[in-house]
């Protein structure tokens, strides 16, 4: 029996001004640096453009004028708006920070929305589905599967200003 190993191609860097119109495909994984009007890539990379979108696993520094999107994503993203379809790692720094899964770290923005939160969420309005070990400071916080002040300390209350937590 002979095994067979695949080595997954990488490239430096990325130039696009679309997904279609770029120096790599968008399948290419890029671990370096990515500069894009609209780029999307699987990247290990400092990610530069007006739109920058990471697709599969990524990490990085994802720096957008615009919008940030990703699958799954460690690292840092700053943009008017972050997009996470999955699981965020890191820090998102925006207007509008959204992680559909769990987000493990800190959302600062306006608006902050996390699936499952691990962490804080610094904002105007904070909102989390769920909490493992979360903290909210804003004016409107919002965490739906706490209970009203009856397992305190553990959590707080379901809607708060200013504070709200679950640990």
């Amino acid at each position: 029996v002979t095994g067979v190993c695949a080595a997954v191609a990488s490239q430096p860097i990325q130039l696009s001004l679309t997904p279609e119109i770029a120096l790599f495909d968008r399948s290419e994984r890029i671990e370096g640096l990515a500069l894009s009007i609209w780029g999307e890539n699987p990247q290990t990379a400092l990610a530069l453009g007006f739109v920058n979108g990471s697709t599969g696993r990524s990490a990085g520094l994802s720096l957008s004028f615009i919008l940030n999107y990703a699958n799954d994503y460690k690292g840092v993203q700053w943009a008017a708006v972050n997009y996470t379809e999955g699981d965020f790692l890191g820090w998102q720094g925006g207007f509008v920070n959204y992680t559909d899964g769990t987000m493990k770290g800190l959302q600062s923005g306006f608006v902050n929305y996390a699936g499952n939160l691990t962490g804080l969420q610094f904002g105007f309005v904070n909102f989390a589905e769920t909490a493992e070990t979360g903290v909210q400071i804003g004016l409107v916080n919002l965490i739906p599967s706490n209970a009203w002040f009856s397992e305190l300390p553990d959590e707080l209350a379901p809607g708060m200003i200013f504070v709200n937590w679950r640990f």
